[in-house]
């Protein structure tokens, strides 16, 4: 089959390669779909593969064009989402329906071939079947609009309150549409793009701010009814945007780091104090699964998705390109600013 290969740092070819077997108990997909997760950068442009050479890709959608011996809740002509954790299933973590947390797991399109190729083939348990009428691009972003509802479930979130979306990113788009969806009653966006932002309000933001106009600080504090919000989203992962978390919350208030800092991270004592004279709960989230495995993250965003209540818009697209041009994918998140959006790696099927 063909896949685009990772054979050396900032170097991705196009090649024929061996193509992979069903074993028992799993499945062999047909992919249509792969998606470049930000986790992919570093690791085609910075030297951050496990091994090479090495097929990526872990945000997939495709065709089951066959199954192996004992499968019995995925057939042949399913449409699939991969869920690309692989935990071991036995250790403490795993047997607490931590599967995230697992230290002996492995991952599609990192620890081992991913989906950057003509097939994939994954756990019976990792197919995640949706809808005929939910199209392959939106089951590429599974595995993002999962990540934002653990994060999501993760703060312990009831609705009726406000919330602060730190980040317009897909994830934080995501993170605005469960938001909603579990009974927000307002929810703010916060990001540095208005295209970013129009976005978001097109999606189900009551408000958004772009942080680099000067007020936005008090213009939200005011939409928040002057007491902060209630929950609390930081999905871009930057050190602006984890500082600013602390000050947009409420007192008492549930506040979830979902981003992934890549840079030191200091609080002055003033900054942290926040955590005390407020007495809100601060926590993280990891991935996106819960028992029974791969949880109700996969399995509501397959409900939500067929049904029509969680939206799939053109904007979250930053540009769709074939396969073979992977490298020249890659290379654009070399200029600052040149992506926007999820770039989708298609194949044909």
């Amino acid at each position: 089959m063909k896949a685009a290969v990772v054979v050396a740092n900032e170097d991705v070819r196009y090649l024929d390669i061996d193509e992979p077997r069903v074993t028992k108990g799993t499945v062999k997909v047909k992919v249509a779909v792969s998606g470049i997760c930000g986790s992919d950068i570093p690791r085609v442009l910075e030297n951050g593969v496990h091994f090479y050479p090495i097929v990526l890709g872990h945000e997939f959608s495709g065709e089951v064009v066959e199954i192996g011996e004992g499968v019995t809740s995925v057939k042949v002509g399913d449409r699939v989402a991969g869920a690309p954790l692989i935990p071991c299933m036995s250790c403490g973590d795993c047997q607490k329906g931590d599967y995230a947390l697992c230290r002996h797991y492995s991952f599609i399109g990192s620890r081992q071939q991913g989906s950057n190729a003509d097939y994939v083939v994954i756990p019976e348990r990792s197919a995640v079947v949706f809808d005929k009428s939910v199209s392959y691009e939106q089951g590429a972003m599974f595995e993002p609009s999962t990540v934002a509802l653990h994060g999501v479930l993760r703060n312990d979130y009831k609705g009726g309150g406000t919330v602060a979306i730190l980040g317009g990113g897909t994830i934080g788009i995501f993170t605005l549409q469960w938001a909603k969806l579990l009974g927000a009653k307002k929810v703010a966006v916060f990001d540095i793009s208005d295209e970013r932002l129009a976005l978001a309000l097109k999606l189900g933001a009551d408000a958004v701010f772009n942080t680099l106009k000067e007020g936005f600080a008090e213009e939200s504090v005011a939409f928040s009814g002057g007491k902060g919000f209630d929950y609390v989203f930081e999905t871009a992962g930057v050190t602006v945007t984890m500082r600013m978390a602390f000050k947009l919350a409420a007192s008492k208030a549930h506040v979830c780091f979902i981003g992934t800092p890549h840079h030191e991270l200091k609080f002055a004592p003033a900054e942290w104090e926040f955590i005390n004279r407020k007495e809100f709960r601060l926590t993280g989230s990891w991935m996106s699964y819960s028992a029974p495995f791969p949880g109700a993250e996969w399995t509501m965003t397959a409900e939500y998705y067929a049904d029509g209540r969680l939206k799939f818009d053109e904007g979250l697209i930053g540009e769709r390109i074939p396969m073979h041009r992977a490298m020249e994918a890659f290379l654009k998140f070399k200029e600052p600013g040149a992506v926007k959006g999820k770039i989708l790696l298609t194949n044909h099927i």
